[in-house]
């Protein structure tokens, strides 16, 4: 793959692909990916932020031992994308564990990114990033470890997040357009508050319709950002993996893949999200269709316990199972 114009002055830090999750993430990290310079595993590590928790629980990460525990601590979070999402390595904790602590990874961000730059390597490049949606409400936490890393948030129409989440609404546990407004609404607004607080060139927000209408000027503008040069292979359709696993990254990218609420939502249920995330879609970008007045005391309390005694129900199906 070749470049399409000249590397303006590269930066080395991670990347990290975050947003409310069914933003389109994922479609972004597969055209990412395509980067001659830039590594990004092809699911979501998770394990990031209960590392930086429990990170008293490893001792004195000097010691081989302590290291190796941190290595199953990621595979016992983890092991589905440990083993089979990291394309250019074989992860092995005793091998791996011995190979960091005497490469001096003496602190988890150290053990972190050497696990990520191993597997930069073994794929020939140079530059290591994370596609993990839920991290958008932990920013700081990922800059206080990786002070050169660059957060790229990207943003979807709530209401077409509503659509996706209750497609999979047993993995989310969103059950009704309120409480799917309140869910997306706390990611972004969360997002782009913290985004706002950390030093220019580190955060930029894009918009997943823009990625879907204009790809290509899009891409540039992220190229910029990340201090990469733009390649028209970003877009090359290559299957890495099972493509039944994710099949939308396995196909071109599609400008009807947005708005679907207009035509798949309910006018009760439009109603329901824009009452509670209107003034957020606003502030992001998107139209209102419904006159959007906030709901009642009452509304709000059915609309939650609707949800919680469905979230309930699933969650000990899911157990019993």
């Amino acid at each position: 793959m070749t470049s399409d114009s000249q590397t303006p002055s590269p930066r080395n830090g991670p990347i990290f692909i975050v947003g409310a999750p069914r933003s389109g993430t994922t479609v972004l990290q597969y055209r990412l990916r395509n980067h001659p310079r830039i590594s990004l595993p092809t699911g979501e590590s998770h394990f990031f932020i209960p590392l930086y928790r429990n990170q008293a629980d490893f001792g004195d990460l000097s010691q081989l031992n302590s290291v190796r525990r941190v290595l199953h601590a990621m595979l016992d979070q983890s092991r589905d994308f440990l083993e089979t999402d990291l394309h250019g390595l074989k992860f092995d904790a005793d091998t791996l564990a011995r190979e960091l602590h005497a490469n001096g990874c003496h602190t988890l961000p150290a053990i972190i990114a050497g696990v990520f730059e191993k597997n930069a390597q073994g794929e020939g490049k140079a530059r290591w990033g994370d596609k993990t949606p839920y991290y958008v409400m932990h920013l700081p936490k990922l800059i206080e470890w990786f002070p050169d890393a660059q957060i790229v948030h990207l943003i979807r129409d709530g209401r077409d997040v509503a659509l996706s989440l209750f497609g999979r609404q047993h993995d989310f546990y969103v059950y009704n357009s309120y409480f799917a407004a309140e869910y997306w609404e706390s990611y972004v607004e969360k997002g782009r508050a913290q985004g706002r607080q950390l030093a220019p060139g580190q955060y930029l927000e894009l918009r997943y319709e823009a990625l879907l209408a204009d790809p290509e000027a899009t891409m540039k503008t992220l190229c910029a950002f990340l201090g990469e040069a733009f390649s028209s292979g970003l877009f090359d359709v290559t299957a890495v993996d099972d493509p039944g696993k994710t099949p939308l990254v396995h196909k071109p990218l599609r400008a009807d893949n947005a708005g679907k609420w207009r035509s798949k939502m309910s006018t009760a249920q439009i109603r329901a999200f824009e009452s509670v995330s209107g003034n957020t879609l606003r502030e992001f970008g998107y139209e209102l269709v419904t006159p959007a007045a906030p709901p009642s005391t009452v509304v709000k309390a059915a609309y939650r316990l609707h949800n919680q005694l469905l979230s309930a129900f699933w969650r000990r199906a899911k157990k019993l199972l």
